[in-house]
C-alpha cells in the first residue's frame, strides 16, 4: 500500500510499542531489522508508549480526537491499532487491531 500511493501522499508511519504482551521486546535496531525482513518501506520511529501516564503526545492527541475515539475510548486496546490523518493533519478514522491494514485502502482515495 506504501509503494501504490506514496506518490499520491500517503504516509505510513509505524511506532513499536511494548506495552502489548511484550510483543516489541527488541531494541530500535532489531525491531527495524524484523521488518525489513517483511519488506517494510515506511516509515519507523521508536519505541514508544501509547496508554498511560507516559503514553506519546502524539498518541495522546490521536486518541483524544473525535475520530480517534476507539471502542474503549481513550485507550489503545493491542498492537496495531491505525489512525487515518488527512492532509491537514486531523485524525479522521480509527481502525481497531484486528483491522487487516488494506482494510484502509478504500478509505484513502477521498483523503489523498
Amino acid at each position: 500500500m506504501h509503494t501504490e500511493y506514496a506518490d499520491k501522499g500517503l504516509r505510513i508511519l509505524a511506532f513499536p510499542c511494548n506495552q502489548f504482551g511484550s510483543q516489541e521486546p527488541g531494541t530500535e535496531a532489531e525491531i527495524k531489522e524484523f521488518a525489513k525482513g517483511y519488506g517494510a518501506e515506511f516509515d519507523l520511529f521508536s519505541k514508544i508508549d501509547v496508554n498511560g501516564d507516559t503514553a506519546h503526545p502524539l498518541w495522546k492527541w490521536m486518541k483524544e480526537q473525535r475520530h480517534g475515539r476507539g471502542t474503549l475510548g481513550n485507550f489503545i486496546k493491542w498492537n496495531f491499532s491505525k489512525f487515518l490523518i488527512d492532509k491537514n493533519g486531523q485524525v479522521v478514522k480509527r481502525y481497531g487491531p484486528k483491522d487487516e491494514p488494506f482494510s484502509i485502502k478504500k478509505d484513502l482515495p477521498e483523503y489523498l
